[in-house]
């Protein structure tokens, strides 16, 4: 079989980047740099508005350390209350067994 200038072979088609790739690629590239370059920015934000977005953010920080602290602490609280029930079964029937053998 004669191939032309223009047909691959199978490797070389799988090794080669597609055209589609390198525009995704450049297009992604050039999306960072233009979101990452600094502009001046002609405006004045105010004690009142920062220290609102910095008590916000606080706020959502304590809130997911509440959340994680209380997931964390489920099973040690659930073992200490299953030790304080069979504690209180225990004193329970050692205190019946003693009423029965005195009488």
């Amino acid at each position: 079989m004669k191939q032309t200038r223009n047909a691959m072979t199978h490797a070389q088609h799988m090794s080669a980047p597609s055209s589609k790739m390198l525009t995704i690629g450049t297009t992604a590239a050039l999306s960072c740099a233009i979101l990452l370059t600094a502009f001046p920015a002609h405006a004045y934000v105010g004690p009142g508005a920062g220290l609102s977005l910095l008590s916000a953010l606080w706020a959502v920080l304590a809130a997911i350390l509440v959340a994680v602290g209380f997931v964390l602490m489920w099973p040690i609280r659930k073992m200490m209350r299953k030790r304080k029930a069979n504690r209180t079964t225990a004193q329970s029937s050692t205190t019946e067994s003693s009423k029965h053998s005195s009488s």
